[in-house]
């Protein structure tokens, strides 16, 4: 994961989501009904909406509201989309 991104991009819906705006610096939280989208590289999922939805993903890209909010204070930008 990126210590200090550039850009974080809270993502609800991916279908309204380019995946070619973010750089390597930047991190995307699947968040809301983007959960049902299968992460990779620097993309993570929000754990609570996962648990929410009963679905089952790997541990290492699961992020919790306080990793989330940690990372915002860090980022210098933030994009919700």
């Amino acid at each position: 994961m990126v210590e200090n991104p550039n850009t974080i991009w809270l993502v609800r819906r991916f279908g309204d989501f380019k995946s070619s705006l973010p750089s390597e610096n930047d991190i995307v939280v699947l968040i809301q009904d983007a959960v049902l989208r299968a992460p990779n590289k620097n993309w993570y999922l929000c754990k609570e909406d996962v648990s929410a939805r009963g679905l089952k993903v790997q541990e290492e890209f699961l992020l919790s509201w306080e990793d989330i909010s940690k990372l915002i204070l860090k980022a210098k930008n933030v994009v919700v989309w």
